[in-house]
């Protein structure tokens, strides 16, 4: 009876189990879904509200400007002398941590920071290391030096190995997904809606399978909705996403606002463009299979192939000879 009884239970436990699971299983996808569609909200609710303070700030500078009487060369004038100052270096480097993903203003200064900090603590720790194998080992000048050198050439080019990592990652993502939401963006605008309500619906849409372009399609529509400048919103995308369809898409749509062409068929000529580029990537990876197979077919098919038919062969022709050495 209490063999029944502990089989029993364990039936029940086992049942409970893995109902247990299949709940987990089938609830986990949607609330991922949904958190990614809270993390997209919270991104351009927050670019909503930065938007909206530059909006005010600028307005307040203006009303000083205007106090002040400054002119309009005179304020191209310091706005010329401020970038030069800066440089052109910072701007390509504020460019690429927004291609990585990096939207705080911060992540040049942490940037460079790394770039000083992470080759003297390579130098440092290679020092240390060095001193205690010097004990053990003949270690000359001339290595340690090289040593020394490499430990310091590694680390200042550590952060950007990483960071045009984290640029291709991104871009690949982006070109990944972006074909079907332009497909999807040429509907809604041929069924009659507006482009910035289209890339706001269209964000919320691709948001469970590619959070990056909906985040980066989220900021476009703020940016359209509170800056009222298409062009300039379609450049800042441009120089966001850095290079691929979606910034071949948005320089379709500034041509076309520009030159006064319809925004639909710069969408449908842009969308037949992308299917092209998609085929011609398609056929060019399987050109480029054969080529790939060919040294791992060496190394490792052929080899067994070798094995596989030769062995046997061998085997007989020894089971053969040992047969005529006993009958003689």
């Amino acid at each position: 009876m209490e063999k029944y009884v502990n089989m029993d239970m364990l039936i029940i436990v086992l049942s409970a189990m893995a109902a247990a699971g299949s709940f987990i299983a089938v609830m986990l996808p949607i609330l991922n879904r949904k958190e990614k569609k809270e993390r997209v909200k919270a991104v351009i609710e927050k670019k909503r509200k930065v938007l909206f303070e530059q909006t005010r700030e600028d307005m307040k500078k203006g009303n000083k400007t205007d106090e002040k009487g400054l002119s309009a060369s005179e304020s191209v004038l310091i706005t010329f002398k401020m970038r030069k100052l800066l440089g052109d270096m910072s701007i390509n480097l504020r460019n690429k941590m927004l291609q990585a993903g990096y939207r705080n203003p911060n992540a040049p200064v942490k940037f460079i920071a790394a770039q000083i900090i992470l080759p003297v603590f390579l130098v440092l720790l290679s020092m240390m290391v060095l001193g205690k194998a010097r004990t053990t080992h003949d270690i000359n000048g001339g290595m340690t030096m090289l040593i020394l050198l490499g430990a310091a050439g590694i680390g200042y080019s550590l952060p950007k190995v990483l960071l045009k990592n984290q640029i291709q990652k991104r871009s690949q993502e982006i070109n990944m997904a972006f074909p079907d939401a332009l497909d999807m963006m040429l509907i809604c605008v041929q069924g009659g809606i507006g482009l910035e309500q289209t890339v706001n619906r269209i964000a919320e849409e691709v948001s469970e399978h590619s959070p990056l372009l909906a985040e980066e399609l989220g900021i476009l529509s703020a940016e359209m909705a509170m800056l009222n400048d298409r062009r300039g919103a379609l450049q800042d995308f441009a120089r966001r996403v850095g290079s691929g369809a979606a910034k071949s898409f948005a320089t379709a749509l500034i041509q076309a606002e520009q030159y006064g062409t319809s925004v639909t068929q710069a969408m449908r000529t842009m969308s037949d463009e992308i299917r092209e580029q998609r085929m011609a990537a398609a056929e060019q990876k399987a050109a480029s299979l054969p080529p790939k197979l060919t040294v791992p077919m060496i190394l490792f098919f052929l080899p067994v192939l070798f094995v596989i038919i030769l062995v046997p062969a061998v085997m007989q022709a020894k089971a053969n000879m040992a047969g005529h050495s006993l009958t003689r």
